[in-house]
């Protein structure tokens, strides 16, 4: 990762909207509850609805896709964070990921 994209640990997260930007097999797997899902793939085009009034913490499996994502984000002047380590980290930490229904959630 550039050293220029800031970053943040999974634990430090606190009030930012939590972009995640995996696929959407990944999502449905498993993702952290209240994240906003715009996958990388269709990031220009749905960049409207990523919020613009709070700061942005991006996550995707690892931090590379959200790393791109966040240097986009702050070239356009937004104030966003990648999440190191991505969710992969987040859930290692025992932070809470959910799916829908009733199966296990589980990070792809």
């Amino acid at each position: 990762m550039p050293p220029e994209v800031p970053s943040v640990d999974p634990r430090a997260v606190g009030d930012d909207v939590l972009l995640d930007v995996r696929q959407q097999d990944e999502w449905d797997a498993g993702h952290a509850p209240g994240a906003v899902h715009v996958p990388l793939s269709a990031f220009v085009e749905r960049l409207p609805e990523v919020p613009a009034d709070r700061p942005l913490s991006v996550v995707c499996r690892s931090g590379h896709r959200s790393a791109s994502a966040t240097a986009f984000l702050v070239a356009q002047g937004r104030v966003a964070r990648n999440v190191e380590g991505g969710m992969l980290a987040w859930a290692a930490l025992g932070l809470p990921v959910e799916a829908p229904g009733a199966r296990p959630a589980r990070i792809l």
